[in-house]
């Protein structure tokens, strides 16, 4: 499927309409052997076909708002769009009054002409990688449908809008890897950038301290164009990076631990070729890592910040909740004031020390993930739900703690089993990021 700039060049030279795009994504949305059902919490159809002959006129007078202006947009259900219920992947909140405006992130992405066409599904409240939802279904992943395997969460329906071509371009969030995640188990490109270069106001919140709003694209490029405007920054087109002589570390302490061979196979060809292209790669001990699970042992940050914001709601509707959800709000209970404290402090404490080590790379690299997505089905009893879980989160939840910024590259060859290569930088190196993301996806073409 075409990118955004490849999409911009059509509308540009009339090769396509913004209705046109708007309705070729409707109809798929609405195709009953797809995935649209499941895919979406809501369809604004009507809406959004109104603004792309919005578009399309001011187009034709030479006005068009950024070259970008008229491509479908799909929208995390956690974000508030003016005039929807923010219902958050929940029945819990149906009864919510619609929001009064846009969220920050909306906004930006709606004054670069970007349209809604739909609330995306997700993963209720955000608090899973699995992607499984059982209100208003489960997307399945665009690899093997006849299995019906998960599709990475917590955005996962942002994910299946770009893989179906049910969007163009995706809005998601990232607390653990909720970008990264699904993006690198739907053969996408997440990112997951430094959390104050994009407001967070107007989003149903996970995390305050976790927290990450970003987009999933087709290739790179489109993850920075979306980035920038999200950042409220000029979109420049990204830097040509030589990858020789650039220098990657790769962690040596337990992320590298129990990969399915086949994420193996594909994480060391990409390396072959960075190899090839110049790129150093070095062994990166890294034995700090082992502090984190004994830091987030009573929970996290994510536990005791999302129990505080449900606490209340939770007293009469507690029984509408996913329960395997309800179960990880409920940790928070785990934690009183002075825990969460010195929770606070082990983090910043623990990123004061880490810092210089990611600075010392131009980039750390990992696999995204250790396994490719597994069958749906196979996730119904608690006890694999959670493994599986904490499985896939254990590389992606690295740049979250620290608040970097990190990038997942498709690395798997057509026809096979998506997967993902990641690349992470400390805070506020996200240009440069994007930038050798660039270069890496290059050199991972053919590998």
């Amino acid at each position: 499927m075409k990118t955004l700039n490849q999409i911009a060049a059509d509308l540009a030279g009339g090769k396509t309409t913004s209705r046109a795009l708007v309705e070729e994504c409707l109809a798929k949305i609405k195709d009953p052997a797809g995935e649209g059902s499941r895919t979406f919490t809501k369809v604004s159809g009507e809406n959004a076909l109104v603004i792309a002959d919005m578009h399309d006129a001011l187009r034709k007078r030479g006005a068009a708002v950024s070259p970008y202006a008229g491509i479908p947009l799909s929208v995390k259900d956690l974000f508030d769009i003016a005039g929807d219920v923010t219902t958050a992947g929940s029945k819990v909140f149906a009864d919510h009054a619609p929001a009064k405006a846009d969220a920050p992130a909306v906004a930006r992405l709606r004054a670069a002409g970007f349209v809604p066409v739909g609330r995306t599904n997700m993963v209720e409240f955000a608090f899973s990688a699995l992607g499984v939802n059982p209100h208003y279904g489960t997307p399945k992943n665009p690899y093997d449908r006849a299995t019906g395997r998960i599709p990475g969460g917590s955005s996962s329906g942002a994910a299946v809008s770009l893989s179906d071509g049910m969007a163009h371009a995706s809005l998601g969030t990232d607390t653990g890897g909720s970008c990264r995640l699904p993006a690198a188990m739907c053969g996408l490109v997440g990112y997951k950038p430094t959390q104050k270069r994009v407001p967070l106001d107007g989003c149903v919140p996970l995390s305050t301290t976790l927290d990450s709003a970003g987009p999933l694209g087709r290739n790179v490029e489109d993850c920075a164009i979306l980035d920038s405007i999200l950042a409220a920054e000029d979109v420049t087109a990204l830097p040509d990076v030589s990858l020789a002589g650039l220098r990657f570390g790769i962690p040596q302490t337990m992320l590298m631990d129990g990969l399915e061979p086949y994420v193996a196979q594909r994480f060391e060809a990409a390396v072959k070729a960075l190899e090839k292209a110049g790129a150093r790669i070095e062994k990166m001990p890294f034995k700090e890592v082992l502090e984190i699970p004994q830091i987030n042992a009573k929970g996290g940050c994510a536990a005791p910040e999302a129990y505080a914001y449900h606490r209340k709601t939770l007293e009469t509707k507690a029984d509408q909740y996913d329960q395997r959800i309800l179960a990880r709000i409920n940790r928070g209970k785990e934690q009183d004031a002075s825990d969460y404290i010195i929770l606070r402090g082990q983090r910043a404490d623990f990123i004061r020390r880490v810092t210089p080590l990611f600075a010392a790379y131009d980039a750390v690299i990992m696999p995204t993930t250790v396994m490719t997505a597994v069958p749906i089905a196979s996730l119904e009893p608690m006890d694999e739900y959670n493994r599986v879980n904490l499985a896939l989160m254990r590389n992606t939840a690295i740049a979250n703690f620290i608040d970097g910024c990190s990038i997942s590259i498709p690395c798997h060859k057509a026809g096979e089993a998506p997967t993902g290569f990641m690349l992470t930088g400390p805070h506020m190196t996200d240009k440069r990021i994007l930038a050798i993301g660039a270069a890496v996806e290059r050199a991972l073409a053919n590998a």
